[in-house]
């Protein structure tokens, strides 16, 4: 069965519905393909219990809708999945649910991208959809990344990615080794510590650590001044709050946290209080794993070992887009991420197009959205209806 539409987007994440979101708003008829069974199902399914917006909830609109008035000014995620639903409702987003994307590739015949979709819902039934245009939105966290470490497969106790980590409540009293010092490690071991976990974390190298105010404040400045100034204001700020903690296994980077986000997508750590604790000797630093040895001993290379029942690995995640994306050599590297940088790399060739690639979170998917949408309606055989009435067509189109 082939069905027709003028714009595929494959991914229900928020990067696809804020790009459906412009498009409906523009009168352009389109269709979101998600392999599960809900929308931002990372959100909804793979993150722990206790996760904010680590910005301020006016970064962090997603595109035409902002964030209401009598929510926080950090979103707990509860608060967002609510937005986000109401955003799904409101821009009439058409989603076809448990469609999981096989292949997509550009046919020579008619210059068209035909996406072929297995229903999982229904025995895994074939579906073949052919547009102009196709957007990936399918982001960078799409799979948890966990990486080699020379033993794991021997570890005798239980190793985990984070997005499988909801709270601390089944590790009282365990040893739990967090990997990773980002957002996702600091505030996982934070929240191990509140359980009564014996936490424990990996910091590989300089790390820039700030609270959530103080990366308001920075990010509200550099509308005014210049980036190399704020990082200074921002390191000042950092050093008058936490003091020099060397000696705990936490150094600064020589760069500013605004210039090396600029560089290559490194993200300050939004401290929510696990630098406190690491300071009180309550979470223990360790440096980079160096091997997992019989059992449970782990050794690290400064030469120290320990005994660790859980591991947790806040490590990143990968892009998936390869696995189904045929031609996407004009777009996407071998690592399923953009070619061109920030801010030209959401266009392709031949009517592909990527959102929610930029390293820039919300704030970068909302200007991925709205460039897609804009571009597109460059082609006028894409409009006629208004937004609403257009995907309402496209829903009758998936019932007969």
């Amino acid at each position: 069965m082939e069905i027709e539409v003028p714009v595929v987007i494959v991914g229900a994440g928020p990067a696809g519905l804020a790009t459906a979101a412009c498009l409906n708003k523009l009168s352009i008829p389109n269709l979101v393909l998600e392999r599960d069974d809900c929308h931002a199902s990372l959100w909804r399914k793979r993150t722990y219990d206790r996760l904010k917006l680590h910005l301020a909830k006016n970064f962090c609109n997603l595109p035409h809708m902002p964030f209401p008035s009598d929510f926080p000014t950090f979103v707990p995620r509860i608060d967002f999945l609510r937005y986000l639903d109401n955003y799904v409702t409101h821009f009439k987003i058409s989603i076809q649910y448990n469609r999981n994307v096989e292949s997509a590739y550009l046919d020579d015949n008619d210059g068209k991208w035909r996406v072929v979709v297995k229903d999982t819902a229904s025995n895994d039934a074939v579906e073949v959809y052919v547009s102009k245009f196709l957007v990936v939105a399918s982001g960078e966290n799409s799979e948890g990344y966990v990486p080699w470490v020379e033993g794991l497969e021997g570890f005798q106790g239980e190793y985990l990615h984070c997005s499988n980590y909801l709270n601390g409540r089944d590790m009282y009293a365990k040893n739990v080794l967090v990997v990773g010092c980002g957002n996702s490690g600091m505030e996982i071991a934070y929240d191990l510590s509140n359980w009564g976990a014996n936490t424990s974390i990996v910091v590989r190298g300089p790390v820039h650590f700030f609270t959530k105010e103080m990366i308001y404040v920075g990010m509200t400045l550099l509308k005014y001044f210049k980036m190399e100034s704020v990082d200074k204001l921002m390191l000042l700020m950092s050093k008058l709050k936490y003091g020099d903690m060397s000696q705990y296994g936490l150094v600064r980077p020589k760069e500013g946290p605004f210039v090396l986000k600029k560089k290559g997508g490194t993200t300050p750590t939004i401290d929510v209080g696990c630098v406190g604790r690491i300071k009180k000797g309550e979470i223990k630093v360790y440096p980079a794993i160096s091997s997992i040895r019989e059992g449970k001993t782990i050794e690290f290379e400064d030469g120290r070992d320990s005994e660790f029942d859980i591991i947790i690995f806040a490590t990143g995640y990968n892009s998936t887009v390869l696995k189904w994306l045929k031609d996407y050599r004009e777009l996407f590297n071998d690592d399923g991420m953009p070619k061109p940088g920030f801010p030209n790399h959401w266009k392709g060739e031949n009517g592909l197009y990527c959102a929610g690639f930029s390293r820039r979170g919300l704030d970068g998917i909302a200007f991925d959205a709205q460039r897609i949408a804009n571009d597109i309606s460059m082609s006028t055989s894409t409009r006629g209806l208004p937004g609403g009435e257009a995907n309402f067509a496209c829903r009758k189109l998936l019932e007969n």
